[in-house]
Formats: structure tokens, C-alpha cells, sequence
């Protein structure tokens, strides 16, 4: 399926299938780094989801695989054993449904020398076919592998360089050459592998089959110091002066990732981007919010809708507003006609009201998957 475009890169409900299931594992606390393996000559799909300026503390560049699925693997252990894992997890690109709790099973169940990987017990009768001939297979102790599988990094990769001439269909099955233990942890009917133009269909039906709403909001304030420009929902807007902040202060930007982070529970930005940090130092706030979408999505949640409301007495909002949405339906992955923005001013009560500085509240309505 896919025709021209690899299905890892085909989009599902308006975001790749690949761009998901990196985001999962970016999200998952237990993970310190994530590495991509591509196909030669997919570059420019890859660089459509993640450009070559993409900043992420997690997403390692990516690197050009081989001909065979375990060669991939193999080139990938390779280019990320520089950082002396412990531990790795390999994971197909076209599994856009695990979940943390699947994740966070592996990686409680890691020990040395040790394969862990996630399977499903066969439901149905197992039939094996020789010609016109079928016998059925008996189904106990079978089972039906699934990712995430997890491993020792320096075994595997010695396996995989050791093994590389011979053929196996998952990186659990080295382990099982070599005569080291193999865990199964039960996986769920829910992490679909997207191979046919019909598993792309179910999944599409997956995601349309939302059961939780969630409201969250979001405020920020900051106050005027010298400059020429401020920066409202991704938007340079020329005034004159600046805002005091440790990024580059855009009150919408916070106010919206302080929402984002709301709907699921997640603290506030302070938590996820600590002003003490030297790193964040004057940064562009749209990172702060492309993080919280990835929290979200990997939470299986999706943005209706917003609606911010920016409180100052200057500058004036109304020449800058459609520029501030269309950034803002690009960040939440809306079409422009969901996003919402609104100014007013406090009646020149109050520090807003003598032009000290200015605020933003954010509202969004975020709808969850029951997955």
C-alpha cells in the first residue's frame, strides 16, 4: 500500500503514521533517545515531517537502513551505540497505536542477557496448508509477536553483527539462536502493525472512535522592558518595546502549551521547560508547544478547537490576527476556521491597563481515543 509514498509516511487522521509513532516513544519517560531508520531514497518524505532544523532533545538524525529489515536494525545499533545505551527497544515505524502502559511493561520486565517483547495468544485455529492438503496446528503456546522488543544494546548489537549473513524476521529471534531467554509480554489487539490498505481503514475507524473530552486552559503574563517587538502566537509583531522573559516570551505560545499540558494532566510548562535551564534561554516558544502536542498525541488525544484571548493595551492585535491563526492551526494541526483569537484590554485598570506588560488565556477542547 501507499503506491509512491511508504506507508510509514502515509497520514492518518492529518499526521503520518511514522510522525505518531516517534512521538510515542519521545513522550515515554523511560526513553532517552530515539533513532529512525529509513529506506534510501525516503529523505524527502522524512524531512516533510521532520525538517533538518527540527529541535528535539530526544530525535536522533536518521539513518539510511539496508536492504532487509534486520539489516536496518543492525546500521541503527550501530550509529547509536556512540551513546552507550543500557538498554534499547525496537520498534516498527507502522505501529501508530502503543501506548505508554505497553512501554512501561517492557521496560519493567528488562533484565541482563534477557529478550522482552510484547505477543497476542492465538484466538483463532491454526492451519498449516502443503499443497491441497491442511492440518491444523495445534494453537497452545503460540503466540503472535508484537513491538516494542526490547534488549541488552551491546548483546544485540553483537548478535546482529555476529548473525548478519543469516535471516530472521524479528530481533527476538537472534536471541533465540543464540540459546539467551526470551520474555513474552501480553500485547494488546489494539497495537495494530498497518500493513494492507485495509489495517490503514481500521485504524482510521480507531482514531474517528473518541469516547473522552477534556477542556484545558492556560494564562501568561509578561511584563515590558526595552526593545522593539514582541512575539504573539509565533508572530513578530513590531511595538516599542519588548517583554521580559527567559525564552522568547510569547504569552500566547505559553498560554496555549500551559492548556495543552492541562488536558492531560501534565503540570505546566515551568515543569517541562524550567526557566533555571541555560538551554531554553531565549528559545522559540513553538517548541514549547510542539512538545505538549506530542504529549497529547501519544495520549491518543486530538485539538478540536481554541480560543485565546489576548489582554493589553497596545500593541494592537487586529493587523497580526491572521497570521497569529494560520501558526496556530499549523501548531495544533486545525484548519484555521478552529482557532480562535480575541483581544481586549482591562479599562486601563491595573498593570495591563498602564501598558506595564500583557497577557494571554488560552482555552482548547481536546477529544481522547478510548486506547
Amino acid at each position: 500500500m501507499g503506491d509512491d509514498i511508504p506507508k510509514q509516511f502515509l497520514p492518518l487522521g492529518g499526521v503520518s503514521i511514522l510522525q505518531r509513532v516517534v512521538e510515542i516513544y519521545c513522550a515515554h519517560p523511560s526513553v532517552q533517545r530515539v533513532q529512525v531508520v529509513i529506506g534510501a531514497g525516503q529523505e524527502k518524505f522524512y524531512e516533510q515531517i521532520f525538517p533538518p532544523n527540527h529541535k528535539s532533545e530526544k530525535l536522533l538524525p536518521s539513518v539510511i537502513g539496508g536492504a532487509r529489515r534486520q539489516d536496518s536494525v543492525r546500521l541503527g545499533l550501530q550509529t547509536m551505540a556512540v551513546h552507550t545505551p543500557d538498554y534499547v527497544l525496537i520498534a516498527d515505524a507502522a505501529r501508530p497505536f502503543t501506548t505508554a502502559k505497553i512501554i512501561d511493561d517492557v521496560v519493567n520486565a528488562l533484565a541482563p542477557n534477557t529478550a522482552v517483547f510484547t505477543a497476542m495468544p492465538l484466538a483463532d485455529t491454526l492451519k498449516h496448508q502443503n499443497g491441497a492438503q491442511t492440518q491444523t496446528v495445534p494453537r497452545k503456546n503460540h503466540w503472535l509477536a508484537q513491538t516494542p522488543q526490547a534488549f541488552p544494546f551491546a548483546k544485540l548489537l553483537e548478535l546482529h553483527q555476529e548473525l548478519q549473513h543469516e535471516i530472521f524476521t524479528d530481533d527476538a529471534a537472534l536471541f533465540e539462536s543464540a540459546g539467551l531467554p526470551a520474555h513474552i509480554i501480553p500485547g494488546s489487539a489494539r497495537n495494530i502493525k498497518i500493513t494492507t490498505a485495509e489495517d490503514f481503514q481500521l485504524a482510521e475507524d480507531m482514531l474517528s472512535n473518541f469516547n473522552d473530552t477534556r477542556i484545558g486552559h492556560g494564562f501568561d503574563v509578561h511584563r515590558f522592558t526595552a526593545g522593539d517587538h514582541v512575539w504573539l502566537g509565533g508572530a513578530r509583531v513590531p511595538h516599542d518595546r519588548s517583554v521580559e522573559a527567559h525564552s522568547d516570551g510569547d504569552v500566547i505560545l505559553h498560554a496555549l502549551t500551559d492548556a495543552l499540558l492541562g488536558s492531560i494532566g501534565a503540570g505546566d510548562i515551568g515543569q517541562h521547560f524550567p526557566p533555571s535551564d541555560p538551554q531554553w534561554k531565549n528559545a522559540s516558544s513553538d517548541q514549547f508547544v510542539r512538545h505538549a502536542m506530542g504529549l497529547l498525541r501519544a495520549r491518543g488525544g486530538k485539538v478540536v478547537n481554541a480560543d485565546i484571548t489576548v489582554l493589553c493595551e497596545a500593541p494592537r492585535i487586529g493587523p497580526h490576527r491572521d497570521a497569529i491563526r494560520a501558526r496556530l492551526a499549523e501548531l495544533l494541526e486545525l484548519s484555521a476556521d478552529r482557532v480562535n483569537i480575541k483581544a481586549t484590554t482591562t479599562e486601563k485598570l491595573g498593570a495591563l491597563g498602564r501598558a506595564e506588560g500583557l497577557a494571554a488565556e488560552a482555552v482548547v477542547l481536546v477529544k481522547y481515543s478510548n486506547f
